[in-house]
């Protein structure tokens, strides 16, 4: 498996976009792309677990696919703002185990009150 670092990625992504005059686009722009990116990923989800099925004409595409379009437009957006995802990421996870600890029924049983 090649396995990649965030700060990696980021950097390929960069210098994907500088070979183009245009660079990156504007955050505005990069947004409205996002969005239509996560529209065809959720369009996949539900041709593939919800009741929609695919019409015969149209190219198939699969939700791996859509992911990797969201993330790629995801770092370049972050790329363009100055923003590394690896600090990101991290700050997202500490905030997430700190908040939601106890949020759900944990496997290991524990609660906030202590085990049950």
């Amino acid at each position: 498996m090649n396995e990649k670092t965030m700060k990696i990625m980021q950097q390929e992504v960069d210098d994907y976009i500088q070979q183009f005059k245009i660079g990156y686009f504007s955050p505005l722009g990069q947004m409205a792309r996002l969005t239509e990116e996560v529209g065809e990923l959720a369009r996949e989800v539900n041709h593939h677990y919800g009741e929609k099925t695919k019409k015969t004409s149209e190219n198939p595409k699969t939700v791996e696919e859509e992911l990797g379009d969201v993330l790629f437009v995801t770092i370049i957006m972050a790329n363009s703002l100055g923003i590394d995802l690896t600090e990101v990421f991290t700050r997202n996870m500490d905030k997430f185990n700190r908040r939601d600890h106890f949020r759900f029924e944990r496997k290991d049983g524990l609660t906030e009150g202590g085990i049950q």
